[in-house]
């Protein structure tokens, strides 16, 4: 018996079973793989997320800086600005400063010049009242009767130069504080004392005395008038205001002389006032006597300043002169502040331009 060829065949459950375990592998294989490859781009996203997130820290950072850079450099252009304006001003002030003391170099050397020429009037003045003296040792000037000695048993002595020739004759009373004294220290200690005391002050009891010797040697038929001043001006009798008094009036003259002594020096010097006030008498008087001791500290009302240099009381000098009737002769009796230089030139050009005279008692007078 013949045997059946058996039939061959390829696709058999084995070779599918094969097949499908190694198609099996492939899947397995490319999941493993896809797997690792994900895990691998998982760890770089992180990793530049990381980075990322890192930079934008950093640019962050650089960013509030820059915000504190420019808030500096803005701070730092102010400060300059500033400083540069400040540059401007002590440039300007040290211009100023050159400028001042130029100003003062030339000042000084003209106030030096100034003050040669005053010792040179002064030099003059002096051999004048020596010529003077020697002639009233052998006579006494006429007219001038005295009528009270300077105390028992002594010789008064005479104002020298003055002559009183007037019809209407004016007396100019200085009642300022600056009368208490020479000193500027003693005016400011007497300044603040009792009355009593300013009353009894050296300087002023000069000034009062030489009130009284003028009133003494008013002419017979001439009238006179006594003007007191400090800030203001005032008659020295407030009910003889405007009026002119009469030299024979014995009553009068006593009791002119009684508030005299009555008086007490205060406050500042206006000299604008006073020659002010010689317009108000009828007819204007023919002769002018003032009494002082310098230059005033104020015009016709008190200036801002508390301090007034000798610049200013020269101007004030200036005007206040502007302020006199014209033509008539202004005797000055000066009684000299220490320090005060301008004052004996300033009077002794009014004295010599009114063809008056300018005196300045020595201090055992009267």
């Amino acid at each position: 018996m013949t045997r059946r060829r058996r039939t061959f065949e390829v696709f058999t459950l084995s070779f599918l079973d094969c097949i499908c375990c190694g198609f099996g592998a492939v899947i397995l294989f490319y999941t493993i793989v896809s797997a690792q490859s994900g895990v691998v781009r998982v760890e770089k996203t992180d990793a530049m997320t990381a980075e990322v997130d890192r930079l934008k820290e950093q640019v962050l950072t650089g960013t509030h800086n820059l915000v504190v850079l420019r808030d500096t450099l803005d701070q730092t252009r102010n400060e300059v600005a500033s400083a540069s304006e400040q540059t401007n001003l002590v440039v300007t002030e040290l211009a100023t400063r050159k400028d001042q003391v130029s100003t003062y170099d030339s000042e000084s050397v003209a106030q030096r010049e100034h003050i040669e020429k005053l010792k040179a009037d002064i030099r003059s003045l002096e051999e004048g009242n020596k010529r003077l003296r020697a002639a009233s040792d052998e006579r006494a000037p006429p007219g001038q009767n005295v009528d009270t000695p300077r105390k028992a048993g002594a010789d008064r002595r005479y104002i020298v130069g003055v002559r009183m020739r007037g019809k209407h004759i004016l007396i100019l009373l200085d009642v300022s504080a600056s009368m208490l004294h020479e000193d500027l220290v003693s005016i400011l200690r007497l300044r603040n004392s009792d009355d009593a005391h300013k009353r009894a002050a050296a300087k002023w009891r000069r000034a009062v005395g030489t009130v009284n010797w003028l009133l003494s040697q008013v002419p017979q038929g001439s009238q006179y008038q006594v003007f007191t001043f400090n800030t203001k001006a005032q008659p020295l009798l407030p009910d003889t205001g405007g009026k002119w008094l009469v030299s024979g009036d014995a009553a009068q003259l006593a009791r002119s002389m009684q508030t005299l002594q009555m008086l007490v020096p205060a406050n500042g010097t206006s000299l604008y006032n006073v020659f002010s006030a010689t317009r108000t008498l009828t007819p204007l008087p023919d002769q002018i006597v003032l009494i002082t001791d310098g230059l005033p500290t104020q015009g016709q009302t008190a200036g801002l300043r508390k301090y007034v240099d000798s610049a200013a009381r020269m101007r004030l000098f200036d005007e206040a002169v502007g302020q006199l009737p014209e033509h008539v002769p202004i005797d000055c009796v000066l009684l000299p502040m220490k320090g005060d230089l301008q004052a004996a030139h300033r009077f002794w050009h009014l004295a010599r331009v009114t063809d008056g005279a300018l005196l300045m008692p020595a201090k055992d007078w009267p």
